[in-house]
């Protein structure tokens, strides 16, 4: 199955560069995954920074309260794209805090 990712950013805020890092680690991160399908930029306005996967609402400046942590977005886009996939380190370090 290809599975897309998309990054929406706000051009008036100057996140463009932000939002191409986030492309860059899921594309990085999800290389099978995302062969045939990609990551793409859609530039906004308004304060928007949104990331979609499989065109499911992943991450949300205004509803989740800022910026995404990267491991945190990455755990939120494997849940859609490769629900059943480890992500190694980052899957450790959530286990760790979850039992503090």
């Amino acid at each position: 199955m290809t599975h897309g990712i998309r990054v929406v950013y706000c051009t008036q805020c100057a996140w463009m560069l932000r939002a191409a890092w986030v492309a860059q680690e899921m594309l990085t991160t999800f290389q099978e995954e995302l062969m045939g399908g990609g990551a793409t930029l859609e530039p906004g306005t308004g304060g928007v920074f949104e990331v979609y996967a499989d065109d499911v609402l992943v991450w949300s400046r205004k509803t989740d309260g800022g910026f995404p942590d990267i491991v945190a977005l990455k755990r939120r886009v494997r849940d859609v794209i490769a629900p059943g996939r480890t992500l190694g380190h980052a899957d450790r370090a959530a286990d760790r805090a979850a039992d503090r």
